[in-house]
């Protein structure tokens, strides 16, 4: 039996599990793209370059060297930098939720499509038995086929939805993942620029 023979035949249910894998597979693909652009935007060095310079005490040159960087640790330390004498660790944290805002789009949808898709398919497994039962007492016994139509409704719509669910998994997980790591770096760096910027302090008479 075809994919497409196994749709038509789990029922009106395999309509919202087919929206549901589409959003989730659109969400996963946008993901994609964002980690291979944030990756060849990574600039380590750079990062480099502004914490030797914040050591130094030149704080105009470390803001000079990743102002127009498209690497999100840059843009976080340079914002923290620009902002020092406002609050330097309320500027760090509010570039750094800005920059986490943008790894965690796309969480809550796939969040959701693992949760929904195995409920609809177990909708799709009540709604596949209530109509197998109720063929059972209409139909005569020497036509089977109709009463396992609806058992096989049931155990299709199940089916596609814990693969939807496992499918959208995967990607979720890794996601969760980069978030965290992102988080990792920026708090890493951030602590770097702030030991880095006192070192200066400690040397002045």
């Amino acid at each position: 039996m075809g994919i497409w023979a196994m749709f038509a035949k789990g029922g009106p249910i395999m309509w919202p599990l087919l929206l549901t894998s589409m959003v989730s597979l659109t969400v996963v693909f946008e993901r994609a793209l964002f980690i291979i652009r944030d990756q060849r935007n990574r600039r380590p060095k750079t990062i480099e370059k502004i914490l030797n310079s914040a050591e130094q005490g030149d704080i105009a040159g470390a803001i000079r060297t990743g102002e127009d960087s498209s690497d999100f640790v840059v843009r976080t330390l340079v914002h923290g930098l620009k902002h020092r004498e406002q609050g330097f660790t309320s500027a760090l944290l509010q570039q750094a939720n800005h920059e986490l805002k943008r790894f965690s789009q796309g969480l809550t949808i796939l969040d959701t499509t693992i949760t929904l898709a195995p409920l609809l398919g177990l909708l799709g497994t009540v709604t596949g038995m209530v109509r197998a039962f109720g063929l059972l007492g209409n139909t005569e016994l020497e036509a089977p086929a109709v009463i396992t139509g609806g058992i096989a409704e049931a155990l299709i719509a199940t089916a596609f939805g814990l693969g939807i669910a496992i499918v959208a998994l995967i990607p979720f997980n890794y996601l969760n993942g980069r978030l965290e790591a992102a988080r990792q770096e920026i708090e890493d760096a951030s602590t770097h620029l702030e030991l880095s910027l006192r070192k200066p302090e400690r040397r002045s008479p």
